[in-house]
């Protein structure tokens, strides 16, 4: 098959180079949507990333250019109208688990960063300041950590925070039990926690829940990660929190608006986004751009999952690929 690549970066050509056998791969770097879609024409299937648009609009021409397979290097499919695949009789498959220690070991990097002000003791010394003022943290050791979502990332993330010797709560309702960790409601998770970690999918349910009234029923200073999605996050919330001093933290891997500047070196321009740039001034907010994922074993296994799914499409072998629908 030929297979179009969207929002390929140049670090995944390795990966799938080295293991595809059968395949022509068309990189190509800009994100799919409405506008780039044509680019797709003479291909067999699409190959799509996280920012990637599929609405009804950029499926039917998919339809109509007779592709009949969207391959997602990447687990969440929130950008896809799958409804209208389903109409359509377009097979979405996706990777649902590439590495959950890769997000999980990033969102922990995120927290000893923000506790332990790595970012601002690092600045400091290129200057050759070593004082310690606003830099003090507080011990994870028997802090109470809130983790949302049960799935293989956020059990990994559990493990880790248990070996820190945290108490861990978690909210999942359609997960069994995770050992170590105690399943309590939402509003539980928020009155207790210290610290609160986002692992769930984006979806109706999830959309804005941290919003101004979640955020109210934080403890004063808790501390606020998110490698999921930034659709889980009301940003202007969050802002007003900070400015008021009541959340103490934020760590970010994922931006609701992050389409626009992720993947992409805006070194010489200026942010247009002034929610963003608003962001990126408290001095106790750590921002990533979508790196969670960025491990070369992930990467690897990105690629292998992506081709097999495609490679069992082509052989007519759908109960072998991880689709969502």
């Amino acid at each position: 098959m030929k297979i179009a690549f969207f929002s390929a970066q140049p670090y995944e050509h390795n990966f799938f180079d080295a293991l595809n056998t059968d395949h022509t791969l068309l990189y190509i770097e800009s994100a799919l949507n409405a506008n780039t879609v044509a680019l797709a024409q003479g291909c067999q299937a699409v190959c799509c990333f996280v920012n990637d648009v599929l609405d009804r609009e950029v499926l039917l021409r998919l339809q109509q250019y007779n592709i009949a397979v969207v391959a997602m290097r990447c687990a969440g499919f929130n950008n896809i109208d799958v409804p209208v695949a389903n109409e359509l009789g377009i097979t979405i498959a996706r990777v649902p688990e590439y590495s959950p220690y890769a997000v999980a070991e990033h969102a922990v990097g995120l927290i000893l960063a923000l506790n332990r002000h790595i970012h601002r003791a690092h600045n400091r010394i290129r200057e050759n300041d070593y004082s310690l003022h606003g830099l003090m943290g507080f011990d994870l050791h028997g802090k109470t950590v809130g983790v949302i979502g049960g799935g293989k990332i956020g059990c990994a993330f559990v493990r880790i925070m248990r070996g820190f010797g945290c108490r861990v709560l978690v909210f999942d309702p359609g997960k069994a039990p995770i050992e170590g960790a105690e399943h309590v409601d939402l509003d539980s998770l928020w009155q207790q926690c210290q610290v609160i970690s986002l692992h769930c999918p984006l979806n109706t349910q999830t959309h804005h829940m941290i919003n101004a009234q979640t955020l109210s029923k934080m403890p004063q200073g808790a501390m606020l990660i998110n490698t999921s999605r930034g659709g889980l996050i009301h940003t202007q919330a969050v802002i007003n929190s900070l400015k008021q001093g009541h959340l103490g933290y934020l760590g970010i891997d994922v931006y609701e608006e992050e389409a626009s500047l992720f993947f992409r070196d805006h070194s010489d321009t200026i942010v247009q986004d002034d929610v963003f740039a608003r962001l990126t001034t408290f001095p106790n907010v750590i921002i990533t751009g979508h790196q969670a994922f960025f491990t070369r074993d992930a990467l690897h296994k990105i690629a292998l999952v992506t081709l097999n799914n495609l490679h069992y499409f082509e052989l007519g072998d759908i109960d072998k690929m991880e689709t969502v629908n």
